[in-house]
């Protein structure tokens, strides 16, 4: 029995598909290039992009945005990889919450 994943629309209805091309926010436009960086770099493979995406639970799925998606995977992979610990990406997002006056 195969099991169907959050991710795998295959043959069921996704609804429309928007054809027209939109601006990309700069946060987007830097996730992409992160991407960019570390897999040319060899810190990440695009297969652990995407097994980290497809992890993703149905409800977090849903909620997410395409580039929320990638930044979870790329931030889940370079924990995995033990290039950054999860305490040190809490502190760092501390910092800049205050840096920013967010937090």
């Amino acid at each position: 029995m195969t099991i169907r994943g959050v991710h795998d629309l295959g043959g069921l209805p996704a609804g429309p598909v928007e054809l027209e091309e939109h601006d990309y926010a700069l946060w987007e436009k830097r996730v992409d290039a992160l991407l960019v960086l570390l897999t040319r770099r060899g810190m990440m493979k695009v297969d652990e992009l995407r097994r980290n995406i497809e992890s993703l639970g149905r409800e977090a799925y849903d909620s997410m945005s395409y580039y929320e998606r990638w930044i979870y995977a790329i931030t889940q992979t370079l924990i995995q990889r033990g290039v950054v610990t999860v305490d040190e990406l809490g502190r760092k997002i501390e910092e800049v919450k205050a840096r920013d006056g967010t937090g």
